[in-house]
């Protein structure tokens, strides 16, 4: 990854040598910076302080993002950075933020940045550090570097003009991070000398919320995809394509091999974990690596995982509607503090090929019963293929969709749980669909073998799924359970894990087993 030159060098000049002038106190002898740390860093500092126009006082770049191995030394260069803009700043009475993902790493970026101004003797006149409060207040113009912990109440009403978000793929987990950051971030709207940088290493679960968004972001930046020089996309990370068992994939997201990451130690520890089946792979490698991490593949996990994203495509329910010759549909569901699963699976008319979309809906409850998912759920929610409703809501929503497909004339029936039926049935009778089109589904060691055929048409290419990163969640919690001389699909782990859409995906294609045969359709097709 070249990080672009700074727009305006004059900016970035000043910057870059204040930057080099600090110390790192946590290393013997605390050396300089610019005698201790990367290049990457003198470039990241350069091409940020550099887009700041000296005539105008405008800043160009806005927000960043900085997509980098661990260890790499991004909280020292966090640090940095914000001392460097409070000792810039021509403003008094600002306010520079740091905010991080838990208490431990504020108090990391804290300690970093304290370090450094009592380090320096002329720093140390310059700024006051208040340790009780995390705070670092320039002595003449007042303002002040506060390194926080992501809460909603704390960040309220914040005003600051800078502001440095550590570990935004972690903060993403955290419930409500989205309008959190919507809050830390305000003041810039009134300070066009501010920016906002996300410096992160990946995700330790396929990516989510607002980090999931501001990479695919990043990605098309980069790309050349969308044109935007308010952003700058600092993307440390292996292009599409590279062999996650290479070894040499390191050095793409460890810019500062040879600096604070030993590669040595990389090898070492690559070997102890390159063949193990229980996931450290894939998170060691997303950590260490930036191989972003797509479908779980721990031993026990649904053989058709491995097969399912490579069969995705962009789909609609409306495409399938249109493109199908008959319909099958499969719902699963629990209590109220479970989820709600429909797969409405399309036999193509032209290839015969089958082609799934699915929705599910939670009622409200489940955020406060389920909060270590919580940000997954609004992640899908934003995302439009999960519900978040009221009680009573989720079954009757879900009635109107399988109504929308019933009037098509496309539907051959409609596969369920046995379990915990009644409602569905009455919702459904409601909306109009007939009570002789819901048909029982064997649960457990029975319903496996729908989940081999499932398996196999992924494997084979006759089944297309939509790209749903619901969905894709969802399969990737699915785990092969053996019982005797058979096994069942269940949950790899009880309540963090959802797989609802996954057994109604199975009901699906039980019935689509039976061959159905083609239908007639007879009305228009509308958006959900």
């Amino acid at each position: 990854m070249n990080i672009p030159a700074p727009i305006y060098p004059e900016s970035a000049e000043r910057a870059v040598e204040l930057f080099g002038d600090l110390r790192l106190p946590d290393v013997p002898g605390k050396p300089l910076m610019r005698e201790a740390m990367p290049q990457w860093a003198f470039d990241l500092v350069a091409a940020q302080f550099g887009g700041l126009d000296p005539e105008t006082g405008r800043q160009t770049i806005r927000e960043t993002l900085v997509l980098i191995a661990k260890k790499s030394g991004k909280t020292t260069v966090a640090a940095g950075l914000m001392l460097v803009a409070n000792i810039l700043s021509w403003r008094e009475n600002d306010e520079f933020l740091i905010l991080s993902a838990t208490k431990e790493a504020a108090s990391t970026a804290y300690n970093a940045a304290s370090g450094m101004v009592r380090a320096d003797p002329e720093l140390r006149e310059l700024f006051h550090v208040r340790s009780h409060v995390r705070e670092i207040r320039h002595r003449v113009t007042d303002n002040t570097i506060k390194v926080v912990a992501a809460d909603s109440s704390i960040v309220a009403g914040k005003l600051a003009g800078h502001v440095l978000v550590d570990e935004l793929s972690f903060l993403a987990q955290k419930r409500g991070a989205e309008a959190m950051l919507m809050e830390a971030v305000g003041g810039l709207t009134a300070r066009p000398e501010g920016w906002v940088i996300y410096l992160t290493t990946q995700s330790d679960s396929p990516p989510v919320g607002v980090f999931r968004s501001k990479l695919q972001y990043a990605r098309q930046v980069a790309n050349g995809e969308v044109e935007d020089e308010s952003f700058l996309p600092v993307l440390f990370e292996p292009p599409p394509g590279a062999d996650p068992h290479d070894p040499a994939i390191f050095r793409y997201g460890n810019p500062s091999l040879g600096y604070s990451v030993d590669e040595g130690w990389l090898r070492r520890q690559y070997e102890s974990v390159r063949n193990a089946t229980d996931g450290s792979f894939q998170l060691f490698m997303a950590k260490h690596a930036n191989v972003e991490i797509g479908m779980a593949t721990s031993s026990d996990i649904w053989p058709g995982a491995v097969y399912w994203e490579r069969q995705e495509v962009p789909l609609t329910l409306d495409a399938i509607l249109e493109r199908s010759e008959v319909i099958t549909v499969g719902i699963d569901g629990g209590g109220l503090d479970d989820w709600l699963g429909l797969y409405i699976l399309g036999r193509d008319r032209t290839d015969k090929k089958k082609l799934g979309w699915a929705h599910a809906w939670c009622n409200r409850i489940v955020l406060d019963r389920r909060a270590e998912i919580a940000a997954e759920m609004e992640s899908f929610a934003s995302d439009g293929d999960l519900t978040i409703c009221a009680t009573g809501e989720d079954v009757r929503q879900l009635a109107g969709v399988v109504k929308r497909v019933f009037d098509s004339g496309l539907m051959d029936r409609i596969g369920v749980d046995p379990a915990g039926v009644a409602s569905i049935t009455e919702a459904l009778q409601e909306a109009g669909v007939p009570e002789d089109a819901v048909i029982g589904i064997s649960q457990g060691w029975r319903l496996f073998a729908h989940a081999q055929a499932t398996e196999r048409a992924l494997a084979d290419g006759s089944f297309t799924p939509a790209a749903q990163p619901m969905m894709k969640w969802c399969v990737s919690n699915a785990a092969v359970e053996p019982r005797s001389n058979t096994a069942i699909v269940t949950k790899k782990a009880s309540g963090r894990a959802k797989i609802d859409p996954v057994m109604a995906l199975f009901d699906a294609f039980a019935l689509m087993a039976t061959n159905p045969g083609p239908r007639q359709r007879h009305i228009a097709v509308f958006s959900l």
